[in-house]
């Protein structure tokens, strides 16, 4: 084991290795508008420019695993810094000509996949340079950090917006510069195993996951009436089925499925899939509820998501630290009942639309949140044996994904369908016909975030009370990853194995 100032060079390398990553996956909906108009996108465009960062982060975690336990996770953390860096550079550089629109989807999708190589290699990096015992520790700096970055996203969205949107991309720039001269200095360990890359694996997996999370981002656009839209999710999962009958199979599979024989490991991600349904899809919402409700510009929406990060970056030390003491249950088990107390509390405040009053709600939710990521994500990769520590990073942010955009695909659905019949019973009642109600709280849904200043009184108390709803959802949603941590967690610490079956 290398020295503890070495190793804190080797977390401070990570974090800013993967600060770029998470920043990027809420940076370039708050710049979405200008980029749109300066470049002369369609609307299917813009969302495109959106979309293929997660499609391509989605489709290639497996794969950026995989490979950082092949051939060394400090060489493929490089090469996606790298990656991640060029494509930002060139999104950045995107010509206001006809070919702006594929130029900028393509390089977004190639950024994702940067993110997708560095991420599993550099939470592997973390792992291997500090022991068991104190992993909880240091994987709480790391994800405490690295969440509150999704947070400074928006924020530093709103700021660098109002200079020009091409510096949200160039932006990563001096960071991945910092992120490989940290590297450089602090050499970090990195086991890896020569094996035969699964190509056939790879080919399975990247249309199974390409093709389902498609179908569900597209849901909103395409609608669940869609034939395109079930295509597009059922093809994916029978790819998905295949993948997985072959892989069981394979004498070097592309994901060792035997992983998910560890009660303690299905466990974990299953936790980790409920707490994503209700963790990524917040950011998004909560923007809309300070820019539709409580009358916040795009720039400031962001502030009300800080709240929610000062109580995660201690929850996130909490979590570890009880884990490195007590093992994953306690707090688990303790940070999901606070989360799902938190996001109770907070439904019942948003209609006072009044920021002062939910501040509190926000933080004991974000601490919950907190607790529940960093314990149950850190206690997963640890089942891992040392060589696998990539590929079952790559399983984790897989499996977490998929739930983001499944809560994204399904609440989006929701807020909106209940936010179209709150408005259309105000305008009833205002005397509004209700064939034209029906058509202006339609028009209404889809286009009244970002234009706070022309939003009436009344459907701003709609949206509060819409975004109520889903947080009562998130709630529930938290209660179920509680029930599973009482269920299925196992007491008592972790002790280090040598093997993934161990």
């Amino acid at each position: 084991m290398i020295r503890s100032g070495s190793r804190n060079v080797v977390l401070a390398a990570m974090i800013f290795a993967v600060a770029m990553s998470f920043i990027d996956q809420t940076i370039v909906s708050i710049a979405a508008n200008d980029i749109q108009n300066h470049l002369h996108l369609t609307s299917t465009g813009i969302q495109w420019t959106i979309n293929a960062y997660l499609l391509g982060l989605a489709v290639f975690f497996a794969f950026g695993g995989r490979l950082a336990d092949i051939y060394g996770h400090t060489k493929i953390c490089v090469i996606g810094v790298v990656v991640f860096a060029i494509s930002s550079a060139m999104c950045g550089l995107t010509p206001a000509t006809s070919i702006a629109e594929p130029w900028l989807i393509f390089f977004r999708g190639v950024q994702g996949a940067g993110g997708a190589l560095l991420f599993p290699a550099a939470l592997a990096i973390v792992i291997q340079n500090f022991e068991l015992s104190e992993r909880g520790k240091a994987l709480a700096i790391f994800f405490g950090i690295a969440g509150g970055l999704t947070a400074v996203g928006p924020i530093l969205g709103g700021y660098l917006t109002s200079w020009t949107w091409r510096s949200i991309f160039w932006i990563n720039l001096p960071v991945a510069a910092i992120a490989l001269v940290l590297i450089a200095l602090a050499k970090p360990q990195s086991a890896h195993r020569k094996a035969p890359l699964d190509v056939r694996g790879l080919g399975l997996v990247a249309i199974g996951v390409g093709a389902s999370v498609l179908g569900i981002q597209q849901s909103a656009q395409w609608g669940w009436s869609n034939p395109a839209t079930w295509i597009c999710i059922a093809g994916g999962l029978i790819f998905l089925a295949v993948f997985m009958r072959t892989e069981l199979h394979q004498e070097h599979p592309l994901m060792d499925l035997k992983i998910f024989l560890l009660r303690a490991f299905r466990t974990d991600n299953a936790i980790l899939a409920f707490a994503m349904v209700a963790f990524i899809p917040l950011f998004l919402f909560a923007a809309e509820y300070a820019q539709i409700s409580l009358g916040r510009t795009a720039s400031n929406a962001g502030f009300v998501i800080l709240w929610f990060f000062l109580g995660f970056a201690p929850g996130s030390q909490v979590g570890g630290r009880l884990l490195d003491r007590v093992g994953v249950r306690r707090p688990v088990i303790f940070g999901a009942a606070i989360a799902s107390g938190g996001f109770f509390w907070w439904s019942t405040l948003t209609s006072s639309l009044h920021m002062g009053t939910q501040t509190w709600a926000i933080i004991l939710t974000g601490f919950g949140m907190g607790a529940v990521i960093t314990a149950a994500n850190t206690d997963a990769v640890n089942r891992a044996g040392q060589f696998s520590y990539g590929e079952a990073t790559g399983i984790t942010q897989t499996v977490r994904n998929y739930a983001a955009a499944i809560g994204m695909a399904v609440l989006g659905t929701i807020l909106i369908n209940d936010l179209r019949a709150r408005t259309t019973a105000s305008l009833i009642d205002k005397g509004v016909p209700a064939k034209k109600a029906a058509e202006i709280a339609k028009a209404s849904s889809q286009s009244s975030a970002g234009a706070h200043g022309s939003i009436p009184h009344f459907v701003a108390v709609n949206f509060a009370q819409s975004f109520s709803r889903i947080l009562v959802i998130m709630g529930a949603v938290m209660l179920c990853a509680f029930a599973l941590a009482i269920l299925g967690l196992p007491r008592g610490k972790q002790v280090a194995t040598s093997s993934m079956h161990g």
